[in-house]
């Protein structure tokens, strides 16, 4: 890891110390950056200072209003009091009495918003001792009332005192008005100064960008020249290459066809003798049997004129040979059914659609039951992505590997086999079938899917075509296969696809 990290610093230092576009372009956008982030931090102080001086605004209004809440309820209370001196109804001592209990909890409300703030908390505190003065007056005379006391109640009011209190709590919420207007003031104009500046910042930062985005542009236009002209060079150079290209390409392509017609054509030519051969073998075997019988028959009437090497000839040596003519013949034709196979699918035209993987992978598994509970083997199938493929490929290629998986079990442990899958990053699907089986040596990793080629121990029927087949197939639909083995402990086989197979107009993978 810190070797590929050295690596890349020595690459991007090389690339710093080499003049070209890339380096011109990766300057100018860094000092594009830092004049944006020195943009988005000047902002960003702006904001808070406009946060801040919005807070202050707040708690200039809350403390002027809850000043006039205190002046407003004491004026409440006033009246109520002098309603009631005046025409002795217990509805204006009503009134009185629900502003006096309103006025401690306005009174605490301008105490908290002035806590932190001497100046005004002086002025608050007075406020607070000239209410409680005057209600003490308003109390005086209230009672003096309810006692009958009518007249000196009223000259408690007369004697001014209660006026001269509401005026002095006037001239300390004139001063809390005047205190906190200047406050704004000199908030707003500090804010007015940010915004202007903020603005300024902006602009130039804005004027700079674009004076770089003129360099950037100018730049990439001189490139793109430079390009171009080297476009038109390349096409020159290559003009005849293209062609070349295509010639070969058609080539390559008529020669693939070809050699997929010879393959048949062989095969199919090829099974026109083996057919006599099987049908003469047969008509051999069944002379054999008349011969027999006529033999039995002179052994029976004249055994001396039987000899003993004749009788074994037609009853041993003869039926040996046509044992293994047919059996020669099966197997030839075995092979031929086999090159016709590869070479109908190699001219298969491909389609392509939406394939539920689980759902298909799952009914093959359930295909080979009867073996598997023979064998005393488990298939397990997990949750496989999705593709876009040809059916048909698809089902023959885990229909082998699966038939495959399950043929070479090893018998002296319960069978294993799972098939799971992943979708990969390169838009590539993957999918592993997993067995415990026999394993396959590493000699033999690349060997197997070749044509007639096996690996192992030769006890179970076939001819060596099935992963080539498999392999065949894969590739046909842009694929590839590969395997992981160890000897005695089982192997695992990795097949990829594209997640999405498109088909040219000739049927083939594009």
């Amino acid at each position: 890891m810190s070797w590929e990290i050295r690596e890349n610093l020595t690459a991007f230092s090389r690339f710093l110390r080499t003049a070209s576009l890339g380096r011109s372009l990766l300057g100018l956008l860094s000092l594009a950056l830092v004049l944006l982030l020195a943009v988005n931090l000047a902002t960003f102080v702006m904001i808070g200072r406009t946060a801040e001086f919005n807070e202050t605004i707040d708690r200039n209004v809350r403390v002027q209003v809850a000043a006039r809440d205190v002046l407003t309820r004491l004026v409440d209370a006033e009246t109520g009091q002098r309603g009631y001196l005046l025409t002795g109804r217990q509805q204006f001592l009503t009134i009185h009495d629900e502003a006096v209990r309103e006025l401690p909890m306005v009174m605490q409300e301008l105490d908290d918003l002035t806590a932190s703030d001497p100046e005004v908390r002086e002025r608050v505190d007075r406020l607070r001792n000239l209410a409680r003065e005057r209600l003490g007056v308003m109390d005086a005379s209230i009672t003096l009332a309810r006692s009958g006391r009518a007249g000196d109640a009223v000259q408690i009011v007369r004697d001014g005192r209660g006026k001269e209190l509401m005026d002095a709590m006037r001239l300390e919420i004139d001063a809390i008005d005047t205190i906190e207007s200047e406050r704004f003031a000199s908030r707003r104009q500090q804010s007015e100064w940010s915004a202007r500046a903020t603005i300024g910042v902006n602009a130039m930062a804005g004027i700079l960008v674009l004076m770089l985005a003129g360099i950037v542009a100018w730049i990439v236009l001189r490139y793109l020249r430079e390009m171009q002209a080297a476009h038109y060079e390349l096409d020159r150079i290559n003009a005849n290459l293209e062609n070349e290209v295509r010639d070969r390409t058609g080539d390559l392509i008529r020669a693939n066809e070809e050699v997929q017609r010879f393959a048949y054509i062989v095969s199919h030519d090829l099974r026109a003798p083996l057919v006599n051969v099987m049908g003469y073998t047969s008509e051999l075997e069944q002379a054999g049997k008349v011969i027999d019988r006529q033999m039995a028959k002179v052994e029976t009437e004249a055994p001396d004129l039987m000899e003993r090497d004749a009788l074994v000839a037609v009853r041993e040596d003869v039926p040996e040979a046509i044992g293994f003519i047919r059996a020669s013949t099966e197997k030839m034709d075995r092979l031929i059914n086999a090159i016709l196979k590869l070479s109908r699918d190699g001219r298969r035209v491909l389609s392509s659609e939406p394939i539920n993987m689980t759902a298909m992978v799952g009914k093959i598994a359930d295909s080979v039951n009867h073996q598997t509970e023979a064998a005393g083997a488990e298939v397990e199938v997990a949750e496989l992505p999705g593709l876009t493929g040809d059916r048909l490929s698809l089902e023959q290629v885990f229909s082998n590997m699966i038939d495959n998986a399950v043929k070479y079990l090893d018998p002296k442990r319960p069978g294993r086999i799972r098939i799971e899958g992943q979708d990969l990053a390169d838009g590539m699907v993957e999918y592993r079938i997993i067995d415990n089986g026999r394993g396959i040596s590493d000699r033999d990793h690349e060997r197997i899917f070749e044509l007639f080629r096996r690996s192992g121990k030769q006890d179970q029927p076939g001819e060596g075509l099935g992963l080539a087949f498999v392999k065949n197939s894969i590739r046909r639909m842009g694929g590839d296969i590969a395997v992981e083995s160890r000897l005695g402990e089982g192997s695992t086989f990795i097949l990829k696809f594209p997640k999405r197979l498109y088909v040219s107009e000739n049927g083939t993978a594009s």
